[in-house]
């Protein structure tokens, strides 16, 4: 299970939406990022919206396919497999995205309740602060008390792992956002 979801979470939207919308390679534009914040920055919102689509997508279905089969151990395997292939992708050299989109697929795929509050934190936050990396940030933090609150405590220390390394994917972001140079969202890269 956690191969299959790394292949499955492996494939690389981001950079197959853009080239197949016209737009070249995504990895040469902004922050150099396969993710939909990212692609984005192309000015195409259809094609960052599909690719936000298509990454929490896979990492949806990695873990009901999974846990349809074999039960929710399965499913959480398949999960973190859909989440580092996001990540670490064979097909790009290991270098993927921040795993932001495909977290929130696979919570709203492991229990929809909680990955709407993550959802909803990140659109939240977004709103406040104008910050995509900060509401990311904020919605993989929350995400264990979310599953607290729902009454899922068996997916608590895979959000805590995934949330973790999608704190340490945005480390250049948070420095950013300390020193007040993290750009807002609709405002340049």
């Amino acid at each position: 299970m956690l191969v299959s979801g790394y292949l499955i979470g492996s494939i690389p939207f981001g950079v197959l939406i853009t080239r197949a919308f016209g737009m070249g390679d995504v990895r040469k534009i902004g922050s150099g990022n396969i993710g939909a914040t990212n692609v984005l920055r192309t000015g195409n919102k259809a094609a960052a919206a599909l690719t936000l689509l298509l990454d929490g997508g896979k990492g949806a279905v990695a873990v009901l396919i999974a846990t349809s089969l074999y039960g929710g151990l399965a499913g959480q395997l398949a999960g973190l497999g859909a989440f580092l292939g996001h990540l670490f992708p064979v097909w790009l050299g290991f270098k993927g995205g921040k795993g932001v989109a495909t977290f929130l697929g696979l919570m709203l795929a492991f229990s929809w309740p909680v990955g709407l509050a993550a959802c909803g934190t990140w659109l939240a936050t977004a709103v406040v602060m104008r910050i995509s990396s900060l509401s990311a940030l904020m919605a993989a933090a929350l995400t264990p008390v979310w599953l607290w609150v729902f009454g899922q405590e068996p997916l608590i220390w895979l959000s805590i792992l995934l949330g973790a390394l999608v704190w340490i994917r945005h480390g250049a972001n948070i420095r950013r956002i300390l020193a007040g140079t993290e750009p807002k969202i609709g405002k340049g890269k």
